[in-house]
């Protein structure tokens, strides 16, 4: 098996608007895993478009304390700065927007 086709063990696609955010499961040549999180934002250049990536990485032991902290703060933005706000527009949007498929290719 290649060795791009072994580090990558799964991936999940977020689109969001102009925005797509990629969840990839990888692994080291120890067979350890770790995540890396991917912003890509579409500019206009010229008559196309160009990527710009952000990436992160994030290991193991860092995991649950990443992830409590995720949701601690999308919650206290949800319940305490917005409480009025209706997020579900958004997952509505999106269902919707997931149909056509997507002209984004990734390596």
């Amino acid at each position: 098996m290649e060795e791009k086709e072994k580090e990558k063990i799964f991936s999940k696609r977020v689109r969001a608007g102009k925005r797509t955010y990629f969840f990839d499961v990888k692994s080291t040549r120890a067979n350890d895993y770790y995540l890396t999180i991917t912003e890509s934002r579409r500019h206009p250049q010229g008559d196309g478009f160009i990527y710009e990536k952000h990436k992160m990485f994030l290991y193991k032991e860092d995991f649950d304390k990443f992830s409590d902290a995720l949701h601690d703060t999308i919650q206290y933005i949800k319940t305490e700065l917005m409480p009025d706000f209706d997020f579900s527009q958004y997952t509505a949007k999106d269902e919707l927007e997931d149909v056509g498929g997507s002209d984004l290719k990734w390596d």
